[in-house]
């Protein structure tokens, strides 16, 4: 679950802008809005109407609409009336309220990883004041009375074990060490829990799970092993990818029973697995996830401390005993009695360090990652001794959005086995539950370097996805993204697709659905042939998804230095780990990545010496 349609929002602002200033401005025609109150120009020094105002803008998640109080002068309180913005990135709206507040200006910072909420929130507040008919410059604004940043904090803490970030490996660990009787100090550079396991579809793929039961599937941890293991072009450790395999189930059940995760009743067959074996969360997302560990998290006395950036580990003796970390200019030393866990996710936004390793991983490369995807904890790690693996294995996912490169759910439709890829030509390129990057290596190829998946009313009701994603939905539509039309060759000729071809190829394939066998591409899963109109047709592209490198961990999630070595107090768990993966992740994995590893170090972390 951030980042990345900041061009695209601004150019939508500009033109925003403009029409706000043409209605204020343009002919007269249009008078102001009035305020809910009676205006109170009381021979005030700015001279701003007093009242109520309302405004709005455009967040990630679509309209933010807020009312705005004005008295004497000064910002008195901005509420949210409408909005659609994801939990945790929503908090961000609080804080800048906090902020114009307490300084009287709109002139405040974004909140660093929720920069499309934040934007959306400020043009809000700013459309609502426009109404008033006043500038800006006319509010006096004040000293800094303080944000929700700049709570009081010491100079040195001290836990049991301290955690370096708090996503869904980093929760995870929190609880189990908890529960194991340690005192938790949760870090978090961010302004909210969740990292990428938030902006996630959050999927988890647990081999023998309740719902394969029910449906008759048969699957096995040797199965799941081997589907790893092969997914990564054996380039795993094996007995790494053993540990994730033997424990997946046992840890969704965890989710389930313990942290209290809802999951649906339906799963979804991934690329490059060899049965249908993922679970999906609530709602199909992360939200589901980071809200219920975080919650649980609490329950068990885990202390978090966030906007707080991990700089440095402490060494003494030849063991990690500390953090050195930065809160507000400040900083401060978290010192561990038992152990230090780096959960801090993997660098697939760190343009810098994706070049390092993998030069074709470059700036032309969109990312889905959140913003705080920079590789910090692999960096600390590395200055300690620690080895590092598989760093030059960066997956893409293929069905992005081909402006932000963030992830489109509404794509979930492939992984229901109920749509097929096709390119400008009309023609189907390659198997759509294969692997993601043969995927998007394949997309890659094609004319203009984007993909059109294809499907049908049939499909769309049967799945869901327009329901169960209704603000990506209307979003794609919105930007001409996704299209649906009553016939092939409409939506065809809204992205100047060969009709003809693609009429061909949808024949061809209810050909193989009947036969029960995909002769071109082998597809695996149920074939199901389209039926009838309206179709839909969904532009993408491949976008930075997964960083498989990371630090090398043994079995019980201890770092491993470059001689082979634990380097005592120091664990691992998550996308800052390497060697799980090998070259290729599969969809899926990583949420049971998180999960298993992330309660095996804060078992072991919470027991150390």
């Amino acid at each position: 679950m951030g980042k990345r349609r900041m061009k695209m929002r601004k150019s939508k602002l500009v033109v925003l802008g403009l029409i706000a200033a043409l209605a204020l401005t343009g002919c007269g025609s249009k008078a102001k809005e009035e305020p809910k109150t009676s205006p109170d120009t009381d021979a005030t020094a700015t001279a701003i109407p007093s009242g109520t105002f309302t405004g709005e803008g455009e967040g990630k998640g679509g309209k933010i609409k807020v009312e705005l109080t004005l008295e004497n002068g000064e910002i008195k309180k901005i509420d949210v009336l409408e909005n659609n913005e994801t939990q945790g990135f929503a908090d961000a709206m609080q804080t800048i309220t906090d902020a114009m507040i307490g300084t009287n200006s709109f002139d405040v910072d974004s909140v660093s990883g929720a920069t499309l909420t934040s934007t959306g929130f400020k043009t809000a507040v700013e459309n609502a004041f426009e109404k008033t008919g006043a500038s800006k410059d006319q509010l006096v604004a004040k000293e800094a009375a303080g944000t929700s940043n700049k709570e009081e904090r010491e100079a040195a803490y001290t836990a049991d074990v301290v955690i370096v970030g708090a996503g869904g490996a980093g929760l995870t660990a929190a609880i189990e060490a908890a529960n194991n009787g340690a005192s938790v100090i949760l870090l978090e550079k961010m302004p909210m829990e969740g990292g990428n396991t938030l902006i996630s579809g959050g999927e988890y793929a647990a081999p023998g799970n309740w719902l394969q039961k029910e449906e008759g599937i048969e699957d096995s941890k040797d199965q799941f092993y081997e589907d790893i293991l092969k997914g990564g072009d054996y380039e795993n450790d094996p007995e790494l990818v053993r540990v994730l395999a033997d424990h997946a189930l046992e840890s969704a059940e965890w989710l389930k029973d313990e942290v209290n995760v809802t999951f649906e009743d339906y799963m979804l067959f991934f690329g490059g697995h060899s049965v249908k074996r993922s679970l999906v969360p609530k709602d199909a997302s992360g939200v589901e996830l980071i809200s219920k560990l975080t919650k649980k998290a609490g329950e068990v006395g885990v202390i978090t401390h966030l906007n707080t950036t991990a700089k440095e580990l402490v060494v003494e003796n030849d063991k990690v005993v500390a953090v050195k970390a930065e809160f507000d200019g400040k900083e401060i030393t978290y010192s561990a009695n038992k152990g230090v866990i780096l959960a801090t996710g993997g660098f697939g936004s760190n343009l810098e360090m994706r070049v390092k390793y993998n030069p074709e991983m470059n700036e032309k490369i969109l990312s889905t990652n959140s913003v705080g995807s920079t590789g910090d904890g692999i960096t600390m790690a590395e200055n300690v001794g620690a080895e590092l693996v598989d760093m030059q294995y960066i997956q893409t996912y293929p069905t992005c959005d081909p402006e932000l490169g963030t992830l489109l759910y509404v794509g979930d439709v492939r992984m229901e086995g109920r749509s097929i890829l096709v390119n400008k030509e009309g023609k189907r390129f390659v198997e759509e539950l294969e692997r993601r990057d043969v995927i998007s290596r394949a997309v890659v190829a094609q004319t203009g370097g984007v993909s059109y998946m294809f499907w049908d009313e049939a499909s769309m009701v049967a799945s869901g996805v327009n329901v169960k994603h209704q603000r990506e939905y209307d979003y794609l539509i919105e930007k001409g993204i996704l299209i649906k039309a009553d016939t092939i060759e409409e939506a065809a000729a809204f992205f100047d697709i060969d009709a003809e071809e693609l009429k061909k190829t949808v024949e061809k394939y209810n050909e193989y659905a009947k036969n029960g066998k995909d002769e071109e591409f082998n597809k695996r899963g149920t074939l199901t042939a389209f039926t009838g109109g309206p179709y839909y047709i969904m532009k993408s592209k491949p976008a930075i998804h997964h960083t498989m490198g990371g630090i090398k961990i043994n079995t019980d999630a201890n770092v491993i230095n470059t001689d082979g070595n634990i380097i005592k107090g120091l664990f691992a768990a998550g996308e800052v780990t390497g060697d799980i993966h090998g070259t290729n992740r599969l969809g899926s994995d990583a949420i049971a990545d998180i999960t298993v590893f992330g309660r095996i170090a804060g078992r072991n972390a919470a027991k150390a010496e």
